[in-house]
């Protein structure tokens, strides 16, 4: 009986590592790698979901920390290295549409600092109106080190948004108290 629980025991261990040592995890048909490199760091998952609007998905999304962690407001107001990663999975999405997507995530978001925010709510924008297809994967990886946000978009750098309050406001459109798809939220939070 000893053996046979140890054995047990072992096939179990085993299995265990296998699964942690999977290098992506697939959500929804797409593929998210489970860490992701940002100047010169290696960020890992977190948490990743999918987005629909009315039935249909739209994007995968993910979360990559530097320090894992379930608490929302910890990660909002976190000066560490940190990114989501978008995969567009419908041809649905426009570049139009994920603008005013973001607009109306902002404007939750970001409360009474909206005004302050605007100009650089702008500009950001403008790094998403590019034609977007099926499959586009747009990183937005924050570095504490110069309090900037890049926008990358097919690992192509599109352009860079300072500030630290426009990080708290972007990653807050999906984990704040009111967020885009309170789903996605549990999900970006590995719960």
């Amino acid at each position: 009986m000893r053996k046979i629980l140890l054995l047990l025991t072992l096939l179990l261990s085993l299995q265990f590592s296998a699964v942690s040592a999977q290098t992506q995890l697939e959500v929804n048909g797409v593929t998210v790698p489970r860490k992701i490199d940002f100047q010169n760091k290696t960020l890992q998952l977190n948490g990743a979901g999918g987005r629909s609007k009315m039935w249909l998905e739209v994007y995968v999304q993910a979360l990559y920390l530097s320090q894992l962690s379930q608490d929302p407001k910890f990660i909002i107001d976190s000066d560490t290295e940190m990114a989501i990663r978008i995969e567009i999975t419908s041809s649905m999405v426009s570049s139009n549409k994920l603008t005013k997507a973001m607009n109306a995530g902002f404007e939750k978001s970001a409360g009474s600092n909206l005004n302050e925010l605007r100009p650089r709510i702008e500009e950001f924008k403008t790094f998403l109106s590019d034609a977007i297809t099926e499959k586009d994967v747009f990183i937005l990886a924050y570095n504490p080190l110069d309090q900037t946000l890049y926008v990358y978009k097919n690992e192509t750098l599109k352009g860079k948004i300072p500030g630290f309050d426009f990080k708290q406001a972007l990653f807050g459109i999906w984990l704040s108290n009111k967020p885009v798809d309170e789903t996605l939220k549990k999900n970006l939070l590995g719960m």
